[in-house]
């Protein structure tokens, strides 16, 4: 039978330096993603997503970072693979749509050139073939009159347009396995589509496995077939998506459903989520990291050491989670915000 997973993440462990020390932003994730599907990653800014989407890539300065743990794609190790061999996947197996269109893109080449580049690193097309699947790409990434754009420099571009770039160079060798990091942010509702249905296409024709890193709950719930929620830099939660927008069972997943906006809010008041993130020198390194974020919830009811277990077929949650988790506003036999 023909093995599935296409990624294999297993107890990775990231680090930076400050100062003297070494502190964890992804601290201990273990998530796999197979072939053909999007696995979707969701939690607030300074959760740790673009952390290990950095961390995957090997995109980490080695001056002031250090990964430990494995990341197992088919033979090879990517957490331990050597510089060469690395920079051979990138861009051509791997691919990765960045957050920051103006950072990722260099701004002394023509748009022609970035895209260009990558196919002549990684295929053997002809100059001329190049310049015939460059425009092909920006035609997929719906760039109006790439006869133009061909010759820009990303600066005469605006930001949704750079975004679009930024994409066309992701896909531009078909990987096997992409991630897109907040691919849609500076996209209009049109382009969004546009941009999320390339990637559905190319996962379903290559067989493509997907992370989706968002903020969009919206885009989570049509997009991914699985969902891994992130505080803290661990994984809390990970459910099929259906069975996670159902059935949550982290009081921090069910704090973010309850925060995004819908049309039975306007009514009512969003729920916040207490406090923020806590930077990563201050992070606490044991027992459950939300609990100062939940105050009215007692000490005793959280583990000491939290680990995922699979409390449903592919839902997977720390064990103490599975109480009934009350919030403030909750009514006696009723429901939260619309979550019961």
């Amino acid at each position: 039978m023909e093995d599935k997973k296409l990624l294999q993440i297993e107890n990775l462990k990231t680090s930076f330096r400050v100062k003297d020390d070494y502190y964890a932003a992804v601290d201990g994730v273990t998530l796999s993603v197979n072939k053909n599907e999007v696995l979707g990653i969701v939690g607030e800014s300074g959760s740790g997503k673009s952390a290990l989407a950095f961390s995957i890539m090997r995109l980490h300065p080695k001056m002031n970072s250090k990964i430990e743990g494995h990341i197992h794609y088919k033979d090879q190790d990517l957490a331990h693979l050597p510089e060469v061999k690395m920079q051979k996947l990138r861009g051509s197996e791997l691919g990765m749509i960045f957050q920051d269109p103006m950072s990722a893109l260099n701004p002394l080449l023509t748009i022609g050139d970035q895209i260009g580049e990558t196919l002549y690193l990684h295929t053997n097309l002809s100059k001329s073939k190049r310049q015939e699947k460059v425009m092909e790409l920006l035609n997929q990434v719906g760039i109006p009159r790439p006869e133009s754009v061909y010759g820009q420099y990303p600066h005469e571009l605006s930001g949704g347009m750079r975004q679009r770039i930024v994409i066309a160079i992701a896909i531009a060798c078909d990987p096997t396995f992409l991630i897109a990091d907040e691919p849609t942010t500076a996209l209009d509702v049109t382009i969004q589509l546009q941009i999320l249905n390339l990637i559905r296409k190319l996962k379903d024709e290559l067989n493509t496995g997907v992370i989706l890193i968002t903020h969009d709950l919206g885009v989570v719930s049509e997009m991914a077939d699985r969902v891994a929620v992130m505080y803290a830099g661990q994984v809390v939660e990970v459910a099929p998506v259906y069975e996670l927008f159902k059935n949550p069972k982290h009081p921090y997943t069910r704090s973010l459903l309850q925060s995004n906006p819908t049309v039975n809010s306007a009514k009512s008041k969003l729920h916040v989520i207490q406090g923020v993130v806590p930077s990563l020198v201050n992070l606490p390194r044991e027992g459950c990291r939300f609990k100062e974020r939940i105050p009215w919830i007692s000490n005793y009811a959280h583990e000491e050491n939290p680990e995922l277990h699979e409390i449903a077929p592919e839902h997977f949650c720390p064990l103490h989670m599975l109480q009934r988790v009350l919030f403030p506003n909750q009514r006696r036999g009723g429901s939260v915000d619309g979550i019961s």
